[in-house]
């Protein structure tokens, strides 16, 4: 039998093709395919920017750190069984080009929008300006946004969610720590040996004390960069010493019920070696807007936190435009 696309079809086909475009798992020299390097390149409608995002596939896995790991610290333990659903994760850190789309000036590029559509996103509150730049003159092109609240980094991904069509979201730490492992038990995603890291990862011993543009050091076995270095990450979940204490064993996440500690995982440009390991945990702190003068703070940007961005999470399985609702109105508190 042959199907026949209308023109008004044909045209929503190519769109979608381009805005999305899949590619497919590479293969070993055995031609046998590597299932987790497979994922898409999303490109942002009305714009020439597009960003990668890395399939990890449903699997289990040990989260936290052994007592025997060098450097461990409690809130990292007991170490636990976690299954988790497959899931998208970004190949590299949410660089200023994707996250300046969100800033009020570039609202005009989306007018071409269909209206529906349109008169969602122009709903989204965008960012204030920020005190000062966020970048800290350390460079914009190429190089992972810094300075958000975690607040701000998830408005993004709502705004994102609505532009692009796909939900985005923030990973949660099981997700990001997965993720960061790669299917290791070690310190580190290449093993244990500290000596390695400045072949994988920008952090103080080689940073000249500043970040670096994303993807310059080594990946992860699963093809994902600059897990450990560069700059921090947030993570969808309130931090809690106890958190592998209380959380489920499948898909854990604390929900968020304070504006801080926040979980940030991977260790920065400015943070030691041991900072870097996989299962390390960070709380933020109000210490992040200590030097921001405005009354009230802002809650966009944090002035104190030049080290921590983002990483975008895609579920392989997309949630219903209702489960989208609710989830946007638990963690937006909206």
């Amino acid at each position: 039998m042959n199907i026949r696309l209308s023109p008004v079809m044909a045209v929503l086909a190519i769109v979608l093709l381009q805005s999305c475009k899949a590619f497919l798992p590479t293969h070993d020299d055995k031609g046998t395919p590597e299932e987790t390097v497979k994922g898409f390149s999303q490109q942002v409608p009305a714009t020439d920017v597009a960003f990668d995002m890395v399939y990890v596939p449903q699997g289990d896995f040990m989260m936290g750190s052994p007592d025997s790991q060098p450097n461990r610290e409690t809130d990292e333990g007991p170490t636990k069984q976690v299954e988790l659903d497959a899931f998208y994760i970004g190949k590299y850190e949410v660089t200023w080009e994707v996250f300046e789309l969100f800033f009020a000036q570039n609202q005009e590029l989306f007018q071409g929008l269909p209206s529906d559509q349109l008169n969602s996103v122009d709903a989204i509150t965008r960012p204030s300006p920020p005190y000062e730049d966020p970048s800290r003159g350390m460079g914009k092109e190429g190089y992972p946004a810094i300075s958000m609240s975690a607040y701000s980094a998830l408005v993004f991904c709502k705004w994102l969610s609505t532009v692009t069509g796909r939900f985005y979201r923030l990973p949660t730490e099981a997700e990001w720590e997965y993720a960061a492992k790669a299917g290791t038990q070690t310190s580190y995603s290449f093993g244990d040996d500290a000596s390695k890291l400045a072949e994988y990862a920008v952090y103080y011993e080689n940073s000249n004390n500043s970040y670096a543009k994303v993807g310059t050091k080594l990946p992860n076995p699963w093809g994902i960069y600059d897990m450990h270095g560069n700059v921090s990450e947030w993570t969808l979940d309130e931090y809690k010493a106890n958190a592998l204490s209380i959380t489920e064993n499948t898909n854990p996440w604390i929900q968020p019920t304070v504006i801080h500690p926040r979980v940030v995982k991977g260790g920065s440009w400015n943070d030691d070696p041991e900072d870097l390991r996989s299962a390390a945990r960070y709380a933020s702190s109000i210490g992040l807007q200590k030097n921001d003068p405005q009354i009230p703070k802002s809650f966009w940007w944090y002035t104190d936190s030049n080290f921590i961005g983002f990483r975008l999470v895609s579920p392989a399985t997309q949630p219903s435009s209702e489960e989208q609702k609710e989830f946007w109105q638990t963690v937006l508190d909206e």
